[in-house]
């Protein structure tokens, strides 16, 4: 299972012609060199220059891919800087996802070192619809051709912050129905039982799409998949294959870095990979589809993505070009 860059370059180009947009969870790893990446371009006097992989890497990633996650702009607000640096280094028609900055989806802060004298205490821009306007939306706006979804990721709620789900999803509709118009949303949740009937009703009232995931403690994709209404919007939906239920990141990250190879086939991931990417290409459902795979989930993003591509062949009408 080869990464044939210039099948897979050309795979992916179909697909995204007919809707269907495939890439990684963020793209700046060592381990991808040799195969997506050419290590001779990042050389500095005989040595790799780290840096300049890092700040350079992106557009050859695009030369492949026609979408990705940015997976930092959670971490912090956007800078239009940033934005625009991003930006420039890919052609028309590249669709970055962003994941909503922690400052608006974090009703209680954690304990980690980067949250200060905030770790532990309650969240007062939780679901604020201005500031996430204001200090999120507007940013994009002079790149919104760029943009694919804007993801706005909740980790998993306790006791202490939601008693009862049907208290979120309350917060959930008032602020989703303050929020800019024009975006493709997507709401990604790790509370299993959140996963009714109530919930997505609030996404579809909204025209706000559920972003299947593969996450600990989540069931598995093809399981959500099931799942009636699952597909609050039949414009657009997204997918995001993480890590596999029951695993823990940490636990990912010692397994399988440092990410230059599949170690441990995930294949009910891959099968729901290959069932969404179906949806769009044999026209049972969705007009746009966003599919992310991080390298937590098996090892290697990029070859799990070779296998999804080559197991959807042949769906539909005018099938995509083989991979060999």
């Amino acid at each position: 299972m080869p990464f044939e860059r210039e099948t897979i370059k050309r795979t992916l180009a179909w697909l995204a012609a007919h809707g269907v947009f495939i890439g990684t969870s963020s793209w700046k790893y060592p381990g991808w060199r040799g195969m997506l990446y050419d290590e001779q371009r990042y050389m500095y006097r005989g040595k790799l220059a780290e840096s300049r992989f890092e700040k350079n890497c992106l557009s050859e990633y695009a030369e492949v891919f026609q979408t990705v996650c940015v997976d930092a702009g959670y971490y912090r607000f956007p800078d239009p800087r940033s934005i625009e640096g991003m930006v420039s280094q890919v052609p028309p028609g590249f669709l970055f996802t962003f994941k909503v900055t922690d400052e608006i989806t974090l009703r209680r802060f954690t304990n980690l070192p980067r949250f200060g004298d905030r770790a532990g205490q309650a969240n007062e821009n939780f679901l604020n619809a201005d500031l996430f306007a204001s200090a999120f939306v507007k940013p994009f706006e002079p790149f919104a051709p760029h943009v694919g979804l804007f993801i706005f990721e909740f980790s998993k709620f306790y006791p202490s912050d939601y008693q009862r789900g049907r208290d979120f999803l309350a917060d959930l509709d008032r602020f989703l129905g303050g929020i800019p118009k024009g975006w493709r949303y997507g709401v990604e949740i790790r509370n299993e039982h959140f996963l009714k009937p109530d919930y997505f009703a609030v996404l579809a009232r909204h025209g706000v799409a559920h972003v299947f995931n593969a996450w600990s403690g989540m069931p598995p994709v093809s399981e959500q998949l099931s799942l009636p209404d699952s597909l609050p919007n039949p414009e657009f939906a997204g997918a995001r294959f993480l890590l596999k239920p029951g695993r823990k990141y940490q636990e990912a990250v010692d397994l399988f870095s440092p990410y230059d190879r599949i170690q441990e086939p995930y294949p009910e991931a891959r099968a729901a990979g290959v069932e969404l990417i179906n949806w769009v290409l044999a026209k049972q459902a969705l007009r746009k589809l966003f599919i992310y795979v991080n390298n937590r989930l098996e090892g290697n993003a990029l070859l799990t993505i070779v296998a999804m591509l080559e197991a959807s062949a042949g769906v539909a009408e005018t099938p995509p070009p083989k991979l060999a």
